[in-house]
């Protein structure tokens, strides 16, 4: 059971705060991780690649994301490694203490840039010690474990001018295996659990993108344009991971569209989203005062609607702990759900880190434990059965044992003290339970107003 009450969002603060910062030691042992599970999977060789969408797992070892090009990451058993780079990204690289060397790779430059400089791809993959035999792994984007096509695990996202030369150097197709999973795999992932010092990263990305929701929700009113909302908040100059989304009325059917010079109108829906590395905050709700600013139809059933929406949200917070599997949260989320009102979009929830969707363990029967460490994204999406109409209260958590806790007051006590400001809002004055693991990221966490004229009318659980 629960109700819409006035409730004053906290001011969490935190905005004003410098950006936390990795390390370059931090950068060197995550290639000692990788060097070290890449003799676990008896591999000589990974070859990790990069552009500007798919650029995670090669800036979570060098701290360097390719922009406007493509990028190469080689990694050998001895931790020796090579960064190929096209012609811009030669003035962006890592920092030169991490002992990456670098090498002009012009084909990875943009169309009708100079190709006169490089050596070939073949000479250069030669060089670095593959040949006939070597057994290569291959890191993109996505793993395969369906039936995709016959022997899922030399199937690779990679270039296939890439893929070619690297099976014929080797020799046997069989040899170039894709070893994406290393990274992204929930189980034991090099990305899925993270140090104290990328969650404070990622709590500082938080408290921007819910920022810059909460301040456009306040500028909602019919008549605004969706370009005028997304300049009401600001990203203190970090890195997207995704675009700026605002819609209202029929276009936030196309949830992902970019800000238009569409104006809102009284009795449409609303949608809002802003991701940084390391989160991503969404709102989605009616340009209302309350249903008395509907239609008839969806006066009816939108109430209904995010009502529920909000009883599966909080069984979600409920049920999410460490040691809890992604099956279990999957299910409470389900149990929660009224099959007459809505569907689920995707998966409800899954894990974040510099690319906005990591990987999701969150699926039917899955068993794959939750660990400290591991960035959260309560993300559920509804699907109404009924009239259209949309809601969505999008932020991520962190899950910390007590020994991560420790190491967060400690070294992070500004972020650490917002985190049990957000817990006490969520327990107190949401009345949403949550295991003491569970650490809010964002300044709007639990926080749902489903009528965005009136914006300090949020749901709260409990009569």
């Amino acid at each position: 059971m629960n109700s819409i009450k006035e409730v004053r969002l906290p001011e969490f603060g935190g905005a004003d705060q410098e950006c936390p910062e990795i390390a370059l030691e931090a950068y060197r042992s995550r290639i000692s991780g990788a060097t070290e599970r890449l003799r676990q999977a008896e591999l000589e060789i990974l070859v990790i690649y990069g552009d500007r969408e798919h650029f995670a797992n090669l800036a979570y070892l060098t701290g360097m994301d390719p922009r406007f090009e493509e990028a190469l990451l080689l990694l050998n058993r001895a931790g020796e490694t090579a960064l190929l780079v096209g012609n811009e990204c030669l003035g962006y690289l890592p920092e030169t203490g991490l002992g990456c060397r670098v090498e002009l790779f012009q084909d990875f430059s943009l169309l009708g840039q100079p190709r006169n400089s490089s050596r070939p791809l073949k000479q250069v993959l030669s060089h670095f010690g593959i040949g006939p035999g070597t057994r290569i792994g291959c890191v993109g984007w996505k793993y395969y474990e369906d039936n995709l096509v016959e022997g899922n695990e030399q199937a690779s996202d990679l270039p296939s001018y890439l893929i070619d030369t690297l099976r014929g150097l080797a020799g046997d197709p069989r040899l170039v295996r894709n070893a994406t999973a290393m990274f992204v795999n929930p189980r034991d992932g090099l990305r899925s659990v993270n140090s104290a010092d990328q969650i404070a990263l990622m709590e500082h990305a938080a408290i921007h993108t819910s920022l810059a929701i909460r301040e456009s929700i306040k500028q909602i009113a019919p008549g605004v344009r969706e370009c005028d909302l997304v300049l009401t908040g600001t990203t203190s100059g970090l890195p997207f991971s995704c675009h700026s989304m605002a819609s209202f009325g029929g276009k936030v059917r196309r949830g992902l569209s970019s800000p238009s010079q569409r104006r809102a109108e009284l009795g449409d829906p609303f949608s809002l989203a802003q991701g940084l590395w390391g989160s991503l905050s969404c709102r989605a709700g009616m340009v209302a005062a309350s249903e008395r600013d509907l239609t008839p139809e969806l006066a009816a059933f939108y109430p209904r609607f995010a009502s529920n929406y909000f009883d599966v949200v909080v069984a979600w917070y409920e049920r999410i702990k460490i040691g809890a599997t992604g099956g279990e949260v999957h299910a409470a989320a389900h149990a929660a759900r009224n099959p007459k009102l809505m569907e689920f979009a995707v998966n409800p929830g899954h894990l974040i880190h510099l690319d906005e969707w990591m990987h999701s363990p969150f699926q039917a029967g899955n068993n794959c434990p939750l660990r400290s460490g591991m960035a959260i994204q309560m993300d559920i999406i509804p699907v109404s059965q009924g009239p259209f109409c949309y809601v969505n209260a999008e932020d991520g958590i962190v899950l910390a044992d007590e020994t991560l806790r420790s190491e967060l007051a400690r070294h992070y006590p500004s972020c650490w003290l917002r985190m049990q400001a957000r817990r006490s809002f969520m327990i107190g004055a949401l009345g949403i339970a949550l295991d003491p693991s569970v650490l809010p990221l964002s300044n709007t966490p639990g926080w749902l107003c489903p009528y965005a004229l009136e914006p300090e009318r949020v749901f709260v659980n409990g009569a």
